[in-house]
């Protein structure tokens, strides 16, 4: 039987890239799409040397023409598509007074529109066996600091639009759930602070592994009853009250 195939958008760091080796763990063949190309190809090595498939395609998520492109090469490949990953997406905070009209598009159409396209293409192919779509949102579509419009935007947008797209691709078996992470440290963890770590209920900051296991989680068959939903992984954090 020919091995399952998960794509993750965004895999060349941090989640994008704990996600990508836990699912090679996990025995699939994993697609690494990534606009930057060294730190792609270094997720799809570091994969080959644990003896699994990877294959890195570059790919900017924000172009449609791009993402044909990898799911066309993906499909021609290897004939199939279990699992995608939408996780690629730019983290900018610019201040509301002075963004530009070309700041905001290239948050939205990274953040957001992207999960549209790469979706819908993808679900052409898995429209054939069902399979399971998880999107990378965030607690910021819950919850705000200031300067985070376009980005809370565009978070806020992915929890809806995954459960319209939920709803459209029911009758194909596919699931599409979302993931709305809190702080996730992708840096050096050994630098938080006790106060970091104490504002979880959790006691600690999460871990790109945190969201990993979720994303296996969601992408089981065992658990297609699970669709439509959004998954808030955060220690705990949008739940405590807090005072000055």
């Amino acid at each position: 039987m020919r091995k399952k195939v998960a794509i993750v958008t965004g895999a060349g760091k941090g989640i994008g890239k704990a996600v990508a080796l836990a699912f090679a763990q996990k025995n699939y063949t994993v697609v690494i799409a990534e606009i930057d190309s060294a730190t792609g190809q270094k997720t799809a090595d570091e994969i080959s040397d644990l003896g699994e498939s990877a294959l890195f395609i570059k790919t900017d998520v924000a172009l449609l023409s791009d993402i044909e492109k990898m799911v066309g090469l993906t499909s021609e490949k290897f004939g199939r598509i279990d699992v995608l990953i939408n996780n690629a997406g730019v983290s900018e905070f610019p201040d509301p007074f002075e963004i530009s009209e070309a700041t905001w598009d290239r948050i939205i159409d990274t953040n957001l529109k992207s999960v549209f396209f790469v979706s819908r293409e993808v679900a052409k192919v898995m429209k054939k066996s069902g399979g399971a779509i998880i999107n990378m949102a965030s607690t910021r579509a819950l919850m705000s600091e200031p300067n985070s419009e376009a980005y809370a935007a565009s978070k806020g947008g992915i929890t809806a639009l995954t459960h319209a797209l939920a709803a459209s691709f029911a009758e194909f078996r596919i699931t599409v759930n979302s993931i709305l992470p809190g702080w996730i440290e992708t840096g050096d963890y050994t630098q938080l602070s006790e106060s970091d770590h104490h504002q979880h209920f959790s006691k600690r900051v999460g871990k790109p592994a945190d969201i990993a296991n979720a994303c296996l989680f969601l992408a089981s068959k065992e658990n297609d009853f699970i669709t439509g939903s959004q998954l808030v992984i955060d220690g705990g954090m949008t739940r405590k009250m807090m005072y000055q």
